[in-house]
């Protein structure tokens, strides 16, 4: 890292983020994830001018919304892994929404007394939303839909419009899947 990433970014141990996670739950009950989710997307900014900069280093590309989408998941995929994030794979999921897949993500590592089955990734989906809409140059939402688990090696977040996944959500509180209520959607 260039020394004028360091003011973009700052590295702390990767059980940072499990404990804060446990502590705000503690202090704040269920609010907890949204206060995490609004601090990653608070942090968003920051990230993006780092991946800016790492970005310009590494290929030449001046701005990230210049960057052909071909390479986007490989490219952002390597700036995280070498922020200590973790991995990212991008698939597309029809026109409505991207699906990201994290094998190793660092925020992913669960506190003994949360559900295996409950989402973790609070500040990734804000820090995800921001640094990918600044990218679009439109406002996106990040949701994670498939948490990692034993028998799950990744954990899967999906992007899309604001509108698109508030439907997603919607359904999947009265049950539905996310891909079922994503063919509707973009059926609809």
């Amino acid at each position: 890292m260039t020394s004028d990433q360091h003011r973009h970014l700052v590295g702390v141990p990767a059980t940072f983020l499990p404990a804060l996670r446990q502590t705000l739950h503690n202090a704040l009950g269920d609010q907890g994830a949204q206060v995490l989710q609004e601090a990653g997307f608070a942090c968003g900014d920051a990230a993006y001018e780092a991946f800016r900069e790492w970005l310009l280093d590494k290929t030449g590309v001046t701005q990230p919304e210049d960057l052909d989408a071909a390479f986007l998941g490989e490219t952002l995929s390597d700036f995280f892994a070498q922020s200590g994030w973790g991995t990212l794979a991008i698939e597309p999921l029809g026109a409505a929404a991207l699906a990201l897949d994290a094998a190793d993500w660092v925020e992913n590592v669960r506190n003994p007394s949360e559900p295996e089955s409950e989402p973790v990734c609070h500040f990734t989906t804000g820090l995800l939303a921001a640094v990918l809409g600044r990218i679009a140059g439109s406002v996106v939402a990040v949701m994670e839909v498939e948490p990692r688990t034993q028998d799950r090696t990744v954990c899967r977040f999906l992007v899309g419009s604001p509108e698109t996944l508030q439907i997603v959500f919607d359904g999947m509180t009265e049950g539905s899947d996310y891909q079922s209520l994503l063919t509707a959607t973009h059926a609809g």
